[in-house]
């Protein structure tokens, strides 16, 4: 997989194929790969499938022992921005492979992606502890800004990745906490 993935994130989702992951992994052929995977599409979506649940291994223990809705949310942003800041390869190629149509990523998945997010706001919205506000644009809003961060990486690969969950943090504390009028 992480052959795979670091060609993806180097030379493009376009441009993987068989030949270049074996080469990357030090494989004398493609045999090996293509014994394993039927195909190029099933080999992409095996290493997507890794990405995507080393996110949520991550993000369980990121949300772990956390009280309260605020702190909840705080963990939530905080931890996918540093797991994109430590994952900068993985995350590459997960956006390359769904902006390449490498992952089928429709209505109901966007729901998955969005759905715990939604439930830290309702449940604190419960608790009293967050203000009203539409729980489900939230959640899309507070989604968005942290699965936009990769492209932001791409053209400013300096970025203070801890800074950037701060002001997240910050924003999404505003927003939360306020009442409409």
């Amino acid at each position: 997989m992480a052959a795979t993935i670091t060609v993806i994130a180097e030379e493009g989702y376009g441009r993987a194929s068989f030949a270049r992951i074996a080469e990357r992994a030090g494989l004398s052929s493609t045999r090996l790969i293509s014994y394993h995977f039927a195909g190029k599409d099933e080999l992409i979506t095996a290493a997507a499938n890794d990405v995507v649940s080393t996110i949520g291994t991550f993000m369980a223990e990121q949300l772990r022992d956390r009280d309260g809705a605020p702190a909840r949310l705080r963990a939530y942003i905080e931890g996918v921005v540093g797991f994109i800041d430590t994952h900068r390869a993985q995350m590459k190629a997960l956006m390359a492979i769904l902006l390449g149509g490498g992952l089928n990523y429709d209505a109901d998945a966007d729901r998955r992606v969005i759905s715990p997010v939604e439930q830290i706001l309702r449940d604190g919205q419960a608790a009293g502890e967050f203000g009203e506000f539409d729980p489900v644009i939230m959640a899309a809003v507070v989604q968005r800004a942290v699965d936009g961060l990769p492209f932001l990486l791409d053209s400013k690969p300096d970025l203070d990745c801890a800074h950037y969950a701060h002001e997240l943090v910050e924003l999404f504390q505003a927003g939360t906490t306020r009442t409409l009028p």
